[in-house]
């Protein structure tokens, strides 16, 4: 495991899944976790899971659709911790249904914090990263901004905004000493997908055939390929969408 001991990460969206996970992963590798989202209870439950494994971590709510909140939690940041080391861009919504279909409120709602809070937050990020001259900041991309499912339409497109995003940012601060790049996983074994499918075992069963590997993915094994491109091990890697999809996208 990586060591970044004395180091700073923002995870957003994390309160459950994929984002528990990570904020879970960077404690464990020694960072300060710093865990925003708009569920203060999951909040605060990912904060102690993160002490109980002997790590350290804090919860700060927002909403990262708001640019006043987003505002405030990068002012917050910096007040009691001084710097920002790492960044996990991961807050996400989803909404399927036929493109027909799909209100106008969903749909804002879905590029709001798929689109523009990844953008808030890099644009926060990045002068605490370019003032220190170093720093690494990963957004969560998905496998279906790059392929069609039908009734996706929305996510795809928020999702293959993340990737273009992530490409241009990471060629604006090239030479600085601070690398963007993104994860971009198939489906995860997280409460979201269990929602949408009715559980575990049914996720499982209903999905899990699709990849390659005869599984679906669990939030640990996303959560360890952030931290390892936040990590020195990756320091030449940056631009990039990495797939952690179980061979999805290459069948």
């Amino acid at each position: 495991m990586a060591d970044m001991s004395g180091g700073v990460a923002l995870v957003t969206g994390g309160t459950s899944g994929i984002g528990r996970a990570t904020a879970l992963a960077f404690a464990k590798a020694g960072a300060t976790a710093i865990v925003t989202g708009r569920r203060e209870a999951e909040g605060r439950e990912t904060v102690e899971l993160a002490e109980r494994a002997g790590g350290r971590a804090v919860f700060v709510p927002a909403d990262v659709a708001d640019a006043a909140e987003v505002a405030a939690l990068f002012a917050r940041i910096e007040r009691d911790h001084g710097r920002l080391d790492f960044a996990f861009n991961n807050a996400g919504v989803h909404s399927a249904g036929p493109l027909t279909e799909m209100t106008d409120d969903a749909f804002d709602r879905m590029l709001a914090v798929n689109v523009k809070g990844v953008w808030l937050c890099l644009k926060h990020e990045l002068p605490i990263m370019l003032r220190q001259g170093k720093g690494a900041i990963v957004s969560t991309g998905s496998v279906l901004g790059q392929i069609g499912l039908a009734g996706n339409a929305a996510y795809s497109a928020s999702k293959a905004a993340v990737e273009g995003m992530t490409r241009s940012a990471a060629i604006e601060v090239a030479k600085s000493g601070v690398r963007i790049n993104a994860v971009c996983p198939a489906i995860i074994q997280t409460p979201m997908s269990q929602g949408s499918f009715g559980g575990a075992d049914r996720v499982e069963a209903a999905l899990g055939p699709l990849h390659p590997v005869g599984r679906v993915g669990q939030p640990r094994e996303v959560a360890e390929t952030v931290v390892w491109l936040c990590s020195d091990a990756a320091s030449f890697i940056t631009g990039q969408s990495i797939n952690v999809d179980g061979g999805l996208t290459v069948q």
